[in-house]
């Protein structure tokens, strides 16, 4: 469970929202999703290099095609590394499900260099709110009682606090007092982690750091009380966690990615 001493951190990619189409040439608010990924993709491996686990925080595909989430599983053969992918209100979990396992993709409880990952389906079918299912309370509650000792990250997709941002009150985690209750039985959880609102957050709730990550195709505009987007590059989050529970975690972003944003849009 623990590192030997003197050795590196272990390094960890999340990747989020990228919205990706059965079509190579898709595009979302005028913005290739395919390329913004491949984008965030080069800056990863320019700036930081090879990460030791990828966890895809949802909304991998825009339309839930078989075809971009093979696509997804493709661009990140240049990452020998293990990934973990969980569903966000955009995609189709069945089809999620099954391109996850042909990539092995599909973990959900992962314990790795003295820290351990507990990844939640907050998707609900047909609504872009989330919830979480009392199967997945007590998947993280069993999964943190097995390993008490080990610091823990939680992810999901949707944020499960108020982030200032009217449009998105409603669509955020709908029981989130359930999911707090349980986080708060188990002192080891450090870092809860989602995606969903395609913006950067770093808020702490009872010692626990909250993180929000950029998508790696559109950016939402923070603190906006309605729907609106802003020509912010495409980004993604690397942590590197050590012993005893210490971490570091920065946001990057492909600034050299070109892009015509439709600023216009009330929704997509």
């Amino acid at each position: 469970m623990t590192k030997q001493q003197g050795t590196r951190p272990l390094r960890v990619l999340q990747l989020t929202d990228p919205h990706l189409m059965a079509h190579a040439e898709g595009e979302l608010l005028g913005v290739n999703t395919r390329q913004s990924l491949c984008a965030v993709i080069d800056e990863v491996l320019k700036v930081h290099g090879q990460p030791d686990l990828i966890l895809a925080t949802g909304d991998l595909a825009q339309d839930g095609s078989i075809e971009a989430y093979r696509a997804f599983g493709e661009s990140l053969q240049v990452f020998p590394c293990g990934s973990a992918w969980i569903a966000g209100n955009h995609d189709d979990n069945r089809n999620l499900a099954t391109v996850a396992r042909e990539y092995r993709a599909n973990r959900r409880h992962i314990i790795q260099d003295g820290w351990q990952f507990v990844l939640l389906d907050s998707s609900v079918p047909g609504q872009v709110f989330g919830e979480l299912a009392e199967s997945e309370l007590a998947f993280l509650a069993d999964s943190l009682a097995l390993y008490p000792e080990v610091p823990a990250m939680v992810a999901l997709h949707h944020h499960p606090v108020d982030i200032g941002s009217d449009w998105m009150t409603q669509i955020g985690l709908r029981n989130r007092d359930e999911f707090w209750e349980v986080i708060d039985r188990f002192p080891q959880v450090r870092v809860v982690l989602w995606g969903h609102i395609h913006q950067e957050h770093d808020l702490s709730r009872n010692g626990v750091q909250l993180l929000a990550t950029p998508s790696t195709c559109i950016q939402f505009t923070t603190g906006s009380s309605q729907f609106a987007v802003e020509p912010l590059a495409p980004g993604y989050r690397w942590f590197e966690f050590g012993d005893s529970g210490a971490f570091t975690t920065e946001v990057r972003r492909a600034v050299n990615f070109r892009f015509e944003l439709d600023q216009g849009s009330t929704g997509y």
